[in-house]
């Protein structure tokens, strides 16, 4: 195959997504990627070294555009957060099945990183240091990612949901009235309010402190 008069880093990014969003993230080769791009396999190599390094591409395109909270801003550490968080999810929700990247490759793309360290800021803002800042930031990141891939893959308004709901109202009374209610949750919705009892949890816990 002919190789591309010019392949740029954006261009090997939007190419391994379009694999992931078709085919699902274990379809990401060097090789699917390359047929993506109308090149070799062997040709690719010229440009990335291995699927490590495609992965970091992918993570950076779909996190680097993500805005940051301005460092002098007069809403409250919380609302920042929010706002932070809600970003993400809206970038990451475009391509869901990229998630489980984010959290691998957080340490090597100048996205994640950035975003890492906007969200530890905003939780020093709010009185949080040492192992308490440690343990909020893994539980608002394992929120924002976790919550991506459940509404991909169990989703409220998806077939599981909508099976719970016709379940025996006598044998799982409580499961059955849940369900009804979710399938009229919206996914925002449900992001929204779930992000705002971890939040309230988080402000308690600055108090108790």
């Amino acid at each position: 195959m002919p190789r591309p008069r010019s392949l740029t880093p954006s261009a090997i990014a939007s190419a391994a997504l379009t694999v992931i969003d078709r085919e699902g993230l274990d379809a990401l080769t060097m090789r699917s990627v390359a047929s993506a791009l109308g090149m070799g396999t062997m040709s690719l190599y010229r440009y990335v070294e291995g699927r490590e390094a495609l992965e970091s591409l992918v993570v950076d395109t779909v996190m680097r555009d993500t805005e940051l909270p301005a460092p002098s801003s007069s809403a409250r550490w919380t609302t920042r957060v929010m706002g932070l968080m809600t970003r993400v999810r809206e970038a990451v929700v475009q391509h869901p099945a990229v998630a489980p990247l984010l959290l691998t490759r957080r340490h090597s793309t100048e996205g994640t990183l950035a975003w890492g360290e906007a969200l530890l800021g905003l939780l020093t803002e709010g009185g949080f240091d040492g192992s308490a800042r440690v343990i909020a930031f893994r539980t608002l990141v394992s929120y924002v990612f976790g919550a991506v891939q459940l509404s991909h893959l169990g989703s409220l308004s998806g077939d599981g949901t909508a099976a719970l709901a016709e379940l025996d109202a006598a044998t799982y009374p409580l499961l059955r009235e849940t369900a009804q209610r979710a399938r009229r949750i919206t996914p925002e919705e449900e992001f929204r309010r779930s992000l705002e009892v971890i939040l309230r949890g988080l402000e308690e816990a600055v108090a108790r402190r």
